[in-house]
């Protein structure tokens, strides 16, 4: 699939993704925002931010107005938060590219931050971190972020302290878009039928005139280790919810084609050896996932599964052994072979659509400013050999880079930490 990058000379950098058989156009923008970029005192304001910019522009100067025009077009949208990045994005008939273009790109540009609407929207950022916590499988992430790496932006939640979002004041968003929304930490991507002329020429007259800026930088992850770490978060649940993670690369190493053909032997499909031993063969729970959990300056390998409160114990010393199994014995070519396919295949059937199509290029872009096509990820993880995963099973898979978090009916981690070693 061709792609064309285009820089303007303000720095803002968009991606035009035209395909002539789909009927539907997305329109994307990414800016480097998010978690990672706040201060302790500030923790929670990328996030809070994205929910007032559907709060009225000046164009549009209520909710009502963003929401009953998009959907007039019969379109979806949202925007979400991440650690290193904000995304606001429509999709919609490629018929409506130039309305929602306009949309979008108001809301990124224009949005007011009424008083009335942030005082609001307090209660409803405080009732999605009461969600998120209420959901144990979702929850256990956020729980080994903050064991991984504690007290600094990369442990902190994304969504923030409650205590923080009631105090937020409205200068707080204004400064924060002012140092961080800036044309050379932007990326827009749009996707679908349409011209890559014709995309251009609407982002010139949108952002053509919009001046650079010095971005605010975010601090660098900081990590240390010496021995295998337990966080036991006490909730009377019926399942035990848990997250066992290792230190591994980021998004920049050159070992990510391994870590992801080790995760998919591990927890890719209903035929990986996790799966497997814990669900057909233990019957100890109904879903277990193991992928490389990667950011531009660290990554953790994550296995993670819901199960049996009363077998959590036996579940982790049999995940404890898959692993080893990886430090002792080459993975066979049949089973190499079959990963590597699940994995390329899933890939492809992920970029069926346009606002899919628009997240893969554009997320490669605002995380490591250059952009691979499928088929080039591709052929990295075909080059993969049984050797390179039994060299990093052995240089991750080790005591003093152990870490396991979980959400269970349990508040002693002694025996855990018993059983958390190699």
């Amino acid at each position: 699939m061709k792609f064309k990058k285009t820089i303007l000379k303000n720095g803002l950098r968009i991606i035009t993704v035209p395909m002539k058989d789909n009927p539907t156009a997305t329109v994307l923008v990414l800016v480097e925002a998010g978690s990672k970029y706040e201060t302790k005192k500030i923790n929670g304001l990328s996030h809070f931010l994205e929910h007032m910019c559907f709060k009225g522009t000046t164009k549009r100067p209520k909710a009502i107005d963003i929401s009953k025009e998009l959907d007039a077009l019969g379109s979806q949208y949202n925007a979400f938060t991440a650690q290193e990045y904000t995304g606001y994005y429509a999709k919609s008939d490629a018929k409506h590219f130039k309305q929602i273009f306009d949309v979008v790109t108001d809301i990124y540009l224009n949005s007011t931050f009424p008083e009335a609407e942030m005082q609001k929207e307090k209660g409803v950022i405080i009732e999605e971190i009461n969600m998120y916590e209420d959901m144990p499988n979702r929850h256990v992430q956020d729980l080994m972020m903050g064991l991984l790496y504690g007290d600094q932006p990369a442990g902190w939640n994304i969504a923030g302290d409650k205590k923080n979002i009631l105090n937020m004041k409205r200068d707080d968003f204004v400064k924060y878009k002012k140092s961080h929304y800036l044309p050379e930490a932007t990326v827009i991507i749009v996707a679908g039928q349409v011209k890559e002329g014709d995309v251009l020429k609407e982002v010139k007259k949108v952002f053509g005139k919009v001046p650079s800026g010095v971005k605010a930088k975010k601090l660098k992850v900081k990590e240390k280790q010496t021995k295998p770490e337990v966080l036991v978060s006490y909730k009377k649940t019926d399942q035990t919810h848990f997250v066992l993670g290792v230190r591994s690369h980021d998004l920049f190493s050159k070992k990510n084609a391994v870590l992801s053909v080790l995760g998919g032997v591990l927890g890719g499909g209903m035929s990986s050896r996790l799966f497997q031993k814990l669900r057909e063969e233990m019957g100890v729970g109904y879903y277990v996932r193991a992928y490389n959990d990667s950011y531009t300056d660290h990554g953790f390998m994550q296995i993670s599964a819901g199960v049996d409160n009363k077998r959590i114990e036996e579940v982790l010393e049999a995940v404890l052994l898959e692993c080893k199994k990886l430090k002792e014995e080459k993975v066979s070519l049949e089973e190499l072979n079959k990963v590597k396919e699940f994995l390329i295949g899933n890939m492809k059937l992920s970029l069926e659509s346009t606002d899919d199509i628009a997240g893969f290029y554009g997320l490669q872009e605002v995380l490591k400013r250059e952009v691979k096509k499928a088929e080039e990820k591709a052929e990295e993880i075909r080059k993969v050999k049984a050797e390179d995963i039994k060299l990093l099973a052995n240089t991750i898979f080790k005591n003093d880079k152990l870490n396991l978090a979980l959400i269970g009916p349990f508040k002693d981690k002694t025996k855990f930490s018993k059983i958390l070693k190699f």
